[in-house]
């Protein structure tokens, strides 16, 4: 095997397989990076056996030479290494050539990197994937999609179903839902490409999140296809497969609350905003909780109280607060993680009692759904 490459293009693809690759792993051939040379373009694969990345760099692309193939052929090199060299290498281009017993010689301008490489044939093969249900989305979307639920899963592998967001697809509508038992983040949008079939699907968020930093924030969309254990997303000159969740999912829809005993409207950033100064003195104590009481003439008080630190008491006028008085508390970081996910600049929130989870929404954005389970403070 031997190639011409532009070292930006290598960069960038060594780049998006790297996140699929991990130390960590009873396989040591996936520490590497698997390069194949074809006279179509050269193909770098990384993979942990949950996620697999590919990523294609084609010979050439819009009339303009991108890689200068010399001869086909296939190779793993250390991933940890070669990720390095090619971001350090001097010049515009680098050539790649494999020797007898898997020598890989990297060249650019006067700098020579000799690296063993290992038999791409023992390399794993990529998931093969069936492609009849066909979905479609834009990437920009897709990533807006991941920002807006991803934060919501569990941290905790006690229950593992909860690490990973539901996508329930159902007539031509998509719903994500993440949730940690504590808190739950909720997103629907439309798709493409649905064929009026119903089926659900848990992808790890660790998954979705190497995803999102993978794609590319345009229109441009981006295929994907789900089988019974495996989602694959195909993107520009990008495949990533990741593995799916075994076991069902909760059914978080009898979670949200249909009535409000307290609503109240309030700008989003001000809000966000008094909470962050008053989560300041809360997060040395348990939990960082924070406590909001409604107050004559449309005013919210947030406060919190840490003992042996301090406390901090901050008024904000609210836009309508209908209902019953309302005193309650939650957790600070909950509340932030979740209005940062809001577009728009007025929230509404729902309150049903100091001791019912609550529910967020932009006040013109129903399709975007934030909830809370409160903290006992008393």
């Amino acid at each position: 095997m031997r190639f011409i490459i532009q070292r930006d293009r290598l960069v960038q693809s060594v780049q998006d397989v790297m996140k699929a690759v991990t130390s960590r792993t009873t396989i040591p051939i996936l520490t590497g990076i698997k390069i194949t040379a074809s006279n179509e373009g050269v193909t770098f694969t990384g993979s942990d056996s949950d996620i697999s990345i590919e990523s294609f760099i084609p010979a050439e692309e819009a009339g303009e030479e991108i890689v200068e193939i010399k001869e086909a052929g296939s190779i793993v090199l250390q991933a940890r290494f070669f990720s390095e060299i090619v971001k350090k290498l001097p010049l515009g281009t680098v050539e790649i050539g494999v020797q007898g017993n898997f020598q890989t010689i990297i060249r650019s301008g006067k700098a020579e990197f000799n690296l063993n490489g290992l038999d791409a044939d023992e390399y794993p093969h990529l998931p093969q994937i069936e492609e009849e249900n066909t979905l479609k989305m834009p990437a920009d979307l897709l990533k807006t999609l991941i920002r807006q639920t991803v934060f919501a899963v569990s941290a905790s592998e006690t229950r593992p179903i909860l690490t990973g967001v539901n996508w329930k697809i159902e007539n031509g509508v998509l719903y994500c839902t993440a949730t940690d038992s504590h808190r739950l983040a909720m997103r629907s949008a439309p798709i493409e490409g649905e064929s009026g079939n119903s089926y659900m699907a848990v992808i790890p968020g660790k998954s979705l999140n190497e995803l999102s930093k993978i794609l590319d924030d345009t229109s441009d969309l981006v295929d994907i296809v789900i089988t019974e254990n495996q989602i694959l997303f195909k993107a520009k000159h990008l495949l990533f497969f990741s593995r799916l969740l075994e076991g069902n999912y909760p059914d978080t829809s009898k979670l949200i609350p249909s009535e409000s005993k307290t609503a109240v409207v309030v700008n989003t950033k001000e809000f966000l905003q008094a909470i962050d100064r008053a989560s300041l003195l809360a997060k040395e104590g348990r939990n960082n909780v924070v406590k909001l009481s409604t107050i004559e003439g449309r005013t919210l008080e947030i406060s919190s109280n840490t003992p042996e630190i301090g406390k901090v008491i901050e008024e904000l006028q609210a836009e309508s607060i209908d209902g019953e008085e309302l005193k309650i508390s939650f957790s600070a970081k909950y509340m932030m993680d979740a209005l940062k996910t809001l577009e728009g600049t007025e929230i509404r929130v729902n309150f049903t009692g100091a001791m019912r989870p609550f529910v967020i929404r932009a006040l013109n954005d129903e399709n975007i759904t934030q909830l809370i389970l409160p903290v006992r403070t008393y």
